[in-house]
C-alpha cells in the first residue's frame, strides 16, 4: 500500500528499552510519504532511564517525524473532529497504558489520541512491551484484541525462561501492519515464536 498522504499517529509510551527498536519504524513510515504525528506520553517526557535521557528521546522523535510533539490531552483530544489520523500506531505500548485503555481510561495524551482515532472508526495499531501480558494483564490483551479496529503488530514471548509473562511485538513489523489495518485487517500470525 502507499502510504503517501496517509496521516498516522504515533504514539509512545514507557518502555523505554523498545525506543531503539521503534525510532527506525517511524523513520521508515516518513520515507514512505505519511506524515508522521507524533504524540508522547507524560512519562516519555519526563523520565530520564539508562536507556537515555527524555530531552534527548523528544528531540529525536521531533528530528524523525519534522513535527510538533503533541505532549498534552488538550493538544491531542482534536485529532477526533479538527484534525482525524488515518491511523493511530502506538508503540511501545506498556502494560500500564494498555490496561488503561482497555478500561476506557484516558489520562495520557497517547491514550486520548487512540481515543479519539477509534471515535472516527479509523484503525488504531499496538506493538506492545510489557512484562505482564501473560499475568494480570493477559484480560486487557485479550480485551484489546477482541475489540474492533484495534490491530496488534505480532508479538511473542522475548524471554520465556527469565520472564515467562512478557511479550513484545517485533517492531520491523510495524509499517506492514499500519498497511494491513488501513484496510481494517489484522495481519497474520498475530503470535509468533520467540526471538532467540
Amino acid at each position: 500500500m502507499d502510504l503517501s498522504g496517509k496521516v498516522i499517529g504515533f504514539g509512545l509510551t514507557g518502555s523505554h528499552c523498545t525506543y531503539e527498536a521503534v525510532f527506525p519504524e517511524i523513520e521508515r513510515l516518513v520515507k514512505a510519504g505519511a506524515t508522521v504525528v507524533p504524540v508522547v506520553s507524560y512519562t516519555v517526557q519526563k523520565t530520564d532511564t539508562k536507556f537515555g535521557d527524555a530531552a534527548d528521546h523528544l528531540e529525536k522523535i521531533k528530528e524523525l517525524t519534522g513535527e510538533k510533539l503533541i505532549s498534552t490531552i488538550p493538544e491531542a483530544e482534536p485529532l477526533g473532529p479538527k484534525r482525524p489520523l488515518d491511523c493511530m500506531v502506538i508503540a511501545p505500548l506498556t502494560g500500564n497504558s494498555m490496561s488503561k485503555f482497555a478500561n476506557a481510561l484516558t489520562d495520557s495524551p497517547v491514550l486520548m489520541a487512540a481515543k479519539a482515532t477509534l471515535r472516527n472508526g479509523n484503525p488504531v495499531v499496538l506493538g506492545i512491551s510489557t512484562n505482564d501480558a501473560l499475568g494480570l494483564n493477559g484480560v486487557n490483551l485479550m480485551r484489546l484484541m477482541a475489540t474492533k479496529n484495534i490491530f496488534f503488530i505480532p508479538y511473542g514471548q522475548d524471554d520465556f525462561v527469565k520472564k515467562p509473562n512478557s511479550l513484545v511485538a517485533d517492531m520491523t513489523r510495524l509499517q506492514e501492519t499500519v498497511e494491513y489495518a488501513l484496510e481494517l485487517k489484522q495481519i497474520q500470525p498475530v503470535l509468533i515464536p520467540h526471538k532467540e
